[in-house]
């Protein structure tokens, strides 16, 4: 059983269920576990791991348009190191300053592999779910997409020292904050764009029609790959499949988009339009899959 699986599985047990983050009253929260088996590639600095970690959770907040509070984490290794440990709190306290939440403790255990769970809370009156987008609403992603897989690429041709600083991502709590007055729906591309697509689809019972000369892919991608020889279709593939991005995507009515781009601190592209659900999911008129990053398997 992978983890969308076993998420089907918990569905029936829990309501509600689906969105980035729980809402119990006004207070956001959300939960992650990182491995580094299948999450911290060999050359992940301890404050790496302590940024994207907090970082992902953070994410999540940003995902229900929510503002940041604060975040803890539960830190696990074969042995405690003073270094690590202090460049790990370093990191979590970092990205936590970005987004102005504060990074508040955890705990520690001894694990064979080194581990993390992170929670992050958060505030809002009026979250963003996954469910609202309507045919005739636009599509669009902040910032650009692949720059975690060009991480992984540098991570591989021992580029240490790039790879750290593409792996550590801003959490869009600023852009979510303000797009959550205009956005139908909404949720964060760790999972890759064309998997995110998938489940907005099905929460929304929508489709989506995609352009993908318009999808944002990160320069470092791009860079990385075209020294391959990769096509830009491969490229474009890529992007859009590997997940790990921590961008939002979200649907908003035409009519707001450029209101929506004044007043977020990062790029947003419109790169298609909610359709009826008849029509399914395309990129350029053909069915996009439904891939992307998945848990366990």
């Amino acid at each position: 059983m992978d983890e969308r699986a076993a998420l089907a599985l918990l569905e029936r047990h829990l309501d509600p269920v689906g969105d980035d983050a729980a809402i119990v009253d006004d207070l956001v929260i959300t939960t992650d576990m990182l491995h580094e088996r299948t999450d911290f590639p060999a050359g992940t600095t301890r404050y790496t791991a302590g940024w994207r970690s907090v970082g992902a959770s953070l994410s999540d907040v940003a995902a229900m348009g929510a503002s940041a509070t604060a975040a803890v984490a539960a830190y696990a290794a074969p042995e405690f190191d003073a270094d690590d440990l202090e460049a790990f709190v370093d990191g979590a306290n970092d990205v936590c300053d970005a987004v102005n939440a504060a990074y508040v403790g955890g705990d520690l255990d001894t694990h064979q592999e080194f581990t993390v769970a992170t929670t992050a809370v958060g505030e809002t009156t009026a979250p963003v779910l996954r469910r609202g987008a309507t045919p005739g609403d636009v599509v669009c992603v902040t910032g650009s997409l692949g720059r975690s897989a060009a991480a992984l690429d540098h991570f591989d041709a021992d580029n240490i020292e790039r790879a750290n600083e593409l792996f550590r991502f801003e959490p869009r709590v600023r852009a979510g904050r303000e797009l959550a007055d205009v956005a139908t729906a909404m949720m964060d591309s760790s999972d890759g764009l064309a998997r995110s697509l998938h489940q907005l689809a099905e929460a929304s019972d929508c489709g989506f029609a995609i352009e993908g000369a318009s999808i944002p892919v990160a320069s470092a991608l791009e860079d990385a790959l075209s020294e391959t020889g990769a096509t830009d279709a491969e490229i474009l593939e890529r992007a859009i499949s590997f997940g790990e991005d921590f961008e939002l995507v979200c649907t908003i009515p035409e009519s707001a988009v450029e209101a929506a781009r004044e007043a977020i601190d990062t790029e947003l592209t419109v790169v298609g339009a909610v359709v009826d659900a008849g029509k399914g999911i395309t990129l350029d008129g053909a069915k996009l899959a439904d891939r992307g990053y998945t848990h366990g398997g």
